[in-house]
């Protein structure tokens, strides 16, 4: 036999995957979840293969509408955001689906009602489409609360009570990162099988990084503990070597470079975004929730971020997430003390 390697024959699909942790976590696997995350994963396809083409077939135009933050819409966006209600609609499983792209939650009818509420942004990043800069959907999963119909209620709790969130990327490849609660698994699209295959297994952020992700064009209306944390990895003591400054500027993007490579990912509130610019429930509690399941830490400064009970479903907030020891030297700024 020549020295080629034969293809696997044991292929592990995110479904497999999915179903084994629930096995191994001595659940009952309803299977529930399982069929939840297909929708997810039909969503990302469906993304992954317009994303490409968006150009060709002008997807990529301004929808001609505005979005409950203020962003114009893009087509894709919109089209996004149908599939996904659309497709976690039609799986049965869920009671209240929360978008960045609606104003109100959705709450579905009893006919297709079941016990998970799903919130997510179908398209972070959308405006980068035209620069060919990668863009990706965020989505967080609650079980609604025993007894509820699923309400509004039901999603208005803090993301330590999540049951699993996670984001596909759409780039080079399209990338779908993914927790339950055990843990960080990376997941990339074969096209030709058309499933997500098992490649990054057990993502684990290093303790330290090198790199830094803000965006320093609102240097000037951020407050102190943030300039003099910055300062402290470009201007570091005598024989230390300075971060490097990374920022795409799709948060999706900039934290998965986090998650792979270490370093800090940061969006804080300033004197300009006053609460910040994140969404707490689809944003900032998904990739909180991932990040600490892959070692790290994420915190607005002051408090952990997966405490927050939110108040709005479109609230925002402070966002610091990454590296373990990283994170640490920003709260010790906010504190008032010195960094490492």
């Amino acid at each position: 036999m020549s020295g080629e390697e034969l293809p696997s024959t044991d292929i592990i699909t995110l479904t497999r995957h999915v179903l084994s942790d629930q096995f191994r976590a001595g659940a009952v696997a309803t299977g529930d979840l399982t069929l939840l995350l297909t929708a997810i994963q039909t969503t990302s396809k469906f993304i992954a293969t317009n994303v490409r083409k968006a150009r060709l077939i002008n997807l990529v135009g301004l929808a001609g509408e505005t979005n409950v933050q203020g962003e114009e819409q893009k087509k894709l966006d919109v089209l996004s955001n149908d599939i996904m209600i659309n497709s976690l609609r039609a799986s049965g499983k869920t009671a209240v689906l929360v978008s960045e792209e609606l104003e109100e939650a959705v709450i579905i009818e009893d006919k297709y009602k079941g016990n998970y509420c799903v919130v997510f942004d179908p398209l972070d990043g959308s405006s980068n489409i035209d620069a060919g800069v990668n863009i990706g959907t965020i989505f967080g999963i609650y079980r609604i609360k025993p007894g509820s119909k699923g309400t509004i209620e039901d999603v208005l709790r803090p993301g330590s009570e999540m049951v699993a969130a996670g984001y596909t990327m759409y780039g080079s490849s399209a990338n779908l990162v993914l927790t339950t609660g055990n843990g960080v698994n990376g997941y990339t699209l074969d096209a030709a099988l058309g499933e997500f295959i098992l490649t990054h297994p057990d993502i684990r952020i290093p303790p330290r990084g090198k790199i830094y992700s803000f965006n320093e064009g609102n240097a000037m209306y951020f407050h102190p503990p943030v300039v003099n944390y910055l300062n402290s990895l470009k201007f570091p003591p005598s024989g230390k070597s300075p971060y490097s400054a990374r920022y795409i500027g799709s948060m999706v993007a900039d934290v998965h470079r986090t998650l792979l490579y270490g370093g800090i990912f940061g969006y804080p509130d300033d004197k300009k975004s006053k609460s910040g610019k994140l969404r707490l429930l689809y944003e900032a509690f998904p990739m909180a929730f991932l990040t600490e399941q892959a070692g790290g830490l994420a915190t607005t400064g002051t408090k952990r971020i997966l405490d927050i009970v939110p108040t709005s479903i479109h609230q925002r907030c402070p966002v610091f997430l990454g590296s373990r020891d990283d994170v640490q030297d920003v709260l010790k700024f906010y504190k008032g003390g010195g960094g490492a």
